[in-house]
């Protein structure tokens, strides 16, 4: 395979994840300010800027942390690469570079999302912006299983490539923005915001029936960040995603022949991973975990790049 054509898939595979997170945190945030006991306002929106690391560039506008303003920024604004429809695009783009090696159904996805953003998309109330990231969420689905039912090839084992990485590093500031921001000043740890809170961490990763059924004593903080960083039985958290890295080079080397600085820094963060316990990791500071964590995840992306000459 084409060095040009691995990247494409990879990119593929990452903006369309991208793409996902981002549809799966507006959703989540819309929720907590509109149905929450105590609605989140401003903390919430400036939250998800924070996870998306486009506090800066929303900041350019001038505008208000609310939600009509902070949606139409993170669904619509093309001009910044935190936007589902930047995401979107740029897969798009990068599908069709590589048109040839997807099936009829990986493509029809793709498009039909890209689709949803032509002609004017409105996020202008509530059920309006609901229904633009479930449909989003209905063509990332689409495409992960239409993904699933292709060859088991370079070309599927690329694009999970770009999409693990890319889970990795969404999960880890995910759950670095909720455990230093969102709580607002003056609320009880354990309080009603803060369990309102913690839900929404799990409702954006699809977690919360995964959380009850391997945690019996409730809703807990550290319960909550032992799932998203070391379990791996839950496919978004930081386990599963470099256990997955793992697998997918693996496989890539045995029908490339290209192994080496990428495989050794993915096992090694793997085997770290899955030694993590929460109680530990809160101790010596959650934030300088995490934020180790995606400084890692930004190497091994490069590394891939260099072992497999990404243009």
């Amino acid at each position: 395979m084409l060095s040009r054509t691995a990247s494409s898939l990879y990119w593929l595979g990452r903006y369309f994840e991208r793409a996902d997170f981002i549809a799966r945190l507006v959703e989540a945030t819309v929720r907590l300010d509109a149905l929450s006991s105590r609605p989140a306002g401003e903390a919430a929106w400036a939250s998800a800027l924070a996870v998306t690391d486009t506090e800066a560039a929303f900041a350019a506008y001038g505008e208000k942390h609310n939600q009509e303003a902070v949606v139409r920024f993170l669904t619509l604004d093309a001009a910044h690469p935190g936007s589902i429809v930047h995401a979107i695009d740029r897969a798009r783009n990068n599908a069709k570079a590589v048109r040839t090696a997807l099936t009829r159904e990986a493509w029809t996805a793709i498009n039909r999302a890209w689709l949803a953003f032509e002609g004017g998309a409105d996020v202008r109330d509530t059920a309006a912006a609901l229904a633009l990231v479930e449909a989003v969420k209905d063509e990332t689905r689409g495409f992960e299983g239409a993904i699933h039912r292709m060859l088991r090839n370079q070309t599927t084992w690329f694009i999970r490539l770009g999409q693990a990485i890319e889970r990795a590093d969404n999960t880890a500031r995910l759950v670095d923005v909720k455990y230093h921001l969102l709580l607002p000043a003056g609320e009880q740890v354990g309080g009603i915001v803060d369990r309102d809170q913690w839900t929404t961490i799990l409702q954006t990763v699809s977690a919360v029936t995964a959380y009850r059924w391997l945690y019996s004593e409730g809703l807990k903080p550290t319960n909550v960040i032992d799932l998203l960083i070391g379990r791996a039985e839950l496919p978004r958290s930081l386990a599963a995603s470099a256990e997955e890295t793992v697998d997918i080079l693996g496989l890539l080397a045995k029908r490339t022949g290209q192994h080496g600085e990428a495989d050794r820094m993915a096992r090694m963060r793997s085997s770290r991973v899955s030694r993590t316990r929460s109680s530990e990791v809160i101790a010596s500071g959650l934030h300088e975990y995490l934020e180790a964590f995606i400084r890692e995840n930004d190497m091994l992306h490069a590394a891939i790049g260099r072992q497999f000459k990404f243009l």
